[in-house]
This record gives structure tokens, sequence and C-alpha cells, in this order.
């Protein structure tokens, strides 16, 4: 999505741990650009969830469903020129974000209850899978070179 990822955060925290209808509500009334967006996603990820209960016999109560994440990452970033005085030109980047957000069903057992079901992950968009760290090699210090001392001048 076009906007950057701390704008679209603002909102994504809003919505996180709310049951779905809440935070269905909580979009609607937000006064933010990016809001509409992640209403949509969040429609989306209820519309997966449903497809589940129905079409592949996973046993999803929707009444039960929460936002158990919401998240918005970092996208590839578009550089561009504004020109500037004097045939100058200045750089500036269009930010973009991956936003994810993961629908979890509650336990029958209260609003706190550890037990939750991953059901739906929906992505705004699809990003390249991290790359694996390597650990660099670490290098023993350096020993310091031993200097002789100068014999002093006579006078």
């Amino acid at each position: 999505m076009r906007v950057s990822p701390q704008k679209a955060r603002l909102v994504l925290n809003l919505i996180k741990g709310q049951r779905v209808e809440d935070a269905r509500n909580t979009l609607l009334f937000t006064n933010k650009r990016v809001a509409p967006t992640i209403g949509k996603l969040l429609q989306s990820a209820i519309d997966n969830a449903n497809f589940l209960s129905t079409e592949k016999g996973v046993d999803v109560d929707l009444d039960q469903l929460y936002v158990k994440s919401a998240i918005a990452n970092d996208a590839p970033r578009f550089k561009r020129i504004r020109p500037a005085p004097q045939g100058r030109a200045f750089r500036y980047v269009r930010r973009m974000s991956h936003l994810e957000i993961v629908l979890a069903e509650r336990g029958q057992n209260g609003a706190g209850s550890s037990a939750s079901k991953v059901v739906g992950e929906e992505k705004a968009a699809h990003a390249a899978a991290p790359k694996p760290r390597v650990k660099a090699k670490v290098k023993a210090p350096a020993k310091k070179k031993v200097v002789a001392k100068k014999a002093k001048a006579k006078k």
C-alpha cells in the first residue's frame, strides 16, 4: 500500500486484540486515510475464515474471531527526484508498506484464554522471505607491537 508503515501502524495498533466486529466499527470511525484500506483487508480475512468454515469444513465460530496480530512492514521504496533551484535536483522517498492481519478464534472459556486457533491470515502484499542471518567471523584483536625505548642522547 502507498502509505508509510509508521502511519499504517497507528491504525493497526487500534484494532490489535479486538473482536472482529469491534475492529470493523473502530475502522469505520477512524479519521485516517489508511483506515478504509485496512477495513477492506480485515473484511477479506473475515471472508477467508467464513470460506474455511463453509467450504473446507474447518470448525470456525465467526462470533469468536479476534485480531491476533496486525503488522505493517517496510516495502520497496520509490526514490524520486524533485527539481531544485539553479539546476539542482533534490531526492525524496515515497514509502510503501506491506500490511498483514491475522485472525484467531478465542476459546470458549473466556476472553483471556490462552487457547486460540489461528483461522485466517491476510496479506496486502507478498513480501520476500527474510534471508537467514549469517554470523560474521570475529577476528582476535591484533597484538600490540613492542616498541624499543630510545637511548637518551648525550649532552
